[in-house]
């Protein structure tokens, strides 16, 4: 089922990649993409400081979240920016998607019952993300769900990171050691040069990572297994669902998914570091 996230996380990704989220936040009163990027993820959880959004996104350094938090709720109203994000979400797939009224119907359902199964317990970003209202219009209902869901598998995956015993610098460390994420990950994620240094040497320890930086088999048998854990953790979702609808789900999720990698509105890799669909 690990085809049906990744094709979740594409449909999701938009947000972030289309032209439009460089301008619509500045104009509610963001200063800058990342302010932008931070407020409008974390807006489902209320206006909260840089301490919760930094335990919740997990990856991102802490100064760089707190040079765009608290900051951003005192310039830009918090509807606002969740209305914007909806609104920009929505048009980028409406611009890029395929897909017939009914065939759409039958993915909303699913992801309806998936969303409405899925334990909230643990999972604080799905929580406040999943309470938002769901939109009456079909692609903004679809966004709204896949959002929710990401959001849901991404609250496991940080819990199978901290099992693991990783950092947020160390995970993203062993993600471009594995060529997942983009050369340039050190910096969009806001870690410095010591800091990556320290979570190379965490890596070697471990035996995760070669002297040169690159990975072991152990490292890669390592995050599969963060991975498989991570995934076994979402079986509560997807459960929701029968076995022959999720086939059906799937494939109309990840055809989906591929219209929105072929469209080259999102980079591969990119910082997510999921590959495409």
């Amino acid at each position: 089922m690990r085809q049906l996230w990744q094709g979740f996380e594409a449909l999701h990704d938009v947000v972030y990649f289309t032209p439009a989220a460089q301008v619509a936040y500045a104009e509610l009163g963001c200063r800058g993409w990342w302010m932008g990027y931070f407020a409008s993820r974390a807006a489902a959880v209320g206006p909260v400081g840089p301490e919760v959004v930094t335990a919740l996104f997990f990856n991102f350094a802490p100064r760089v979240v707190e040079r765009a938090l608290p900051d951003a709720w005192r310039l830009a109203d918090r509807n606002a920016v969740l209305e914007a994000r909806r609104r920009i979400a929505g048009a980028a797939l409406r611009e890029l998607l395929e897909v017939d009224a009914a065939e759409l119907a039958h993915v909303l359902d699913a992801t309806a019952r998936m969303v409405t199964a899925a334990p909230r317990s643990g999972r604080a970003l799905f929580a406040a993300t999943a309470a938002l209202p769901r939109p009456a219009d079909p692609i903004d209902a679809l966004w709204h769900d896949v959002t929710a869901l990401r959001e849901f598998r991404g609250d496991g995956h940080v819990a199978a990171l901290v099992t693991a015993g990783l950092s947020g610098c160390a995970a993203n460390r062993l993600m471009f050691a594995l060529g997942l994420v983009p050369p340039n990950q050190r910096e969009r994620r806001g870690w410095t040069e010591q800091e990556w240094e320290q979570a190379l040497g965490d890596l070697l320890e471990r035996g995760w990572l070669h002297a040169d930086g690159t990975p072991t088999r152990e490292g890669r048998a390592a995050r599969e297994e963060i991975e498989d854990r991570t995934d076994r953790l979402c079986e509560v979702a997807t459960a929701a669902v029968g076995f022959d609808d999720l086939q059906a789900v799937t494939r109309t999720v990840v055809r989906l998914a591929q219209q929105v990698s072929r469209s080259g509105l999102i980079p591969y890799p990119n910082p997510t570091g999921v590959p495409a669909a």
